[in-house]
Parts: C-alpha cells; structure tokens; sequence
C-alpha cells in the first residue's frame, strides 16, 4: 500500500521545522534508531539516529542561521518519498548566505501503530553564495 502523501508531508514538515529553529531533538523524532542518512551522497553515510543528532548539531546548529525551506514538489512510490525543497540559510562558518535546491529521497519504515519514521534519507543539491555576511555582525547580517 504505502506511506500516504499526507502522512509523507507531515513528515517533510517536521523536517523542515527541525531545520529551520536548529532543533536536533527534533529530527530525530522522525528517523528509526537505525536510520541512514547520506548528506553527500557518494560518501559514507551517517548510520543511526545518535550520529544524526550530532550531524545536526554540529551542521545546523553551530553551522547555519536564519534557515528558511519551503517544499516545492513531492513524489511517491510505496514506502519512498521524494521530495525537492528549496532553502536560503547563512553559512556562519564560510561567512555567507546561500542559496540551496535539493532534492532528498525518504525511505520510510513501518514502527507500528499506524507509525513510520525514516530509515533512510539521501540529499542531491546544489548551492550558491547569495550575500556575504558582515563581519563582526549577527548572522543574518549581509554586507551591502
């Protein structure tokens, strides 16, 4: 049968949410104890729900600010999801705010009662220096 668009957005949005306020906790509410997770796709990928939480909070976290994704389109087939996002964030360790498209595929597990979390999460994207920030400022800040 499958995983249900709706349930699949509900999904993506929590990702999203998670992204946007930084929320390492948050994340790992939606993937299984043994969820890979591939940022860079042709390298290793990040197994388990502990080293994703710590992928997060040193990338998101400690690494970018002011994140804003909207989804843009959403596909399935069975237990995958594919979903394509665009997102605009401050890179705080390069000192600039990029410009991200992606798309990532979900492969979702069933958990039980009704549940599923993803067991595996693969990212394709591509991004773009936007704006330099300002030296000394607050993230978000962009040199003129």
């Amino acid at each position: 049968m499958g995983i249900s668009r709706q349930y699949a957005r509900s999904i993506i949005d929590i990702y999203i949410d998670a992204w946007e306020t930084r929320d390492p906790d948050l994340i790992c509410t939606i993937f299984t104890a043994a969820a890979t997770y591939h940022e860079r796709v042709l390298g290793d990928p990040i197994p388990g729900r502990d080293a994703i939480r710590d992928y997060w909070q040193t990338k998101v976290v400690e690494g970018q600010a002011n994140i804003r994704c909207r989804p843009l389109s959403l596909y399935l087939d069975g237990d995958t999801a594919i979903v394509e996002w665009q997102a605009k964030f401050d890179d705080i360790a390069q000192g600039v705010r990029k410009h991200m498209r992606e798309i990532a595929v979900l492969e979702f597990a069933y958990v039980g009662a009704g549940e599923y979390q993803i067991c595996s999460l693969r990212e394709y994207w591509a991004s773009e220096t936007v704006a330099v920030l300002q030296a000394g400022a607050a993230p978000g800040a962009h040199a003129v």
